[in-house]
């Protein structure tokens, strides 16, 4: 009888599906109360300054994306050329 008792509360022993369900939402939220206490940290741009990152990254796509159609279309003409020949 002493080693049934042992089983009983042998930590062991995998955990039935209610309690993994428990532990599963437990560790949710967990991480969104983490990630609250993280975002109460982070220093947040002024809106003078996210319009200004704002517009330094709509420039540089538009320079981006004239460099790329320059290349695009040289190589198309290369190939246009080569295709001649």
């Amino acid at each position: 009888m002493a080693k049934a008792a042992e089983n009983t509360t042998n930590k062991s022993a995998k955990p039935g599906f209610g309690e993994r369900c428990a532990n599963f939402f437990k560790g949710i939220g967990k991480s969104f109360k983490n990630m609250y206490h993280e975002l109460k940290k982070v220093t947040w741009p002024t809106k003078k300054e996210l319009i200004n990152y704002s517009v330094v990254v709509f420039v540089f796509m538009v320079v981006m994306g004239v460099i790329i159609g320059v290349i695009d279309f040289a190589a198309g003409e290369l190939v246009n050329l080569i295709v001649k020949l």
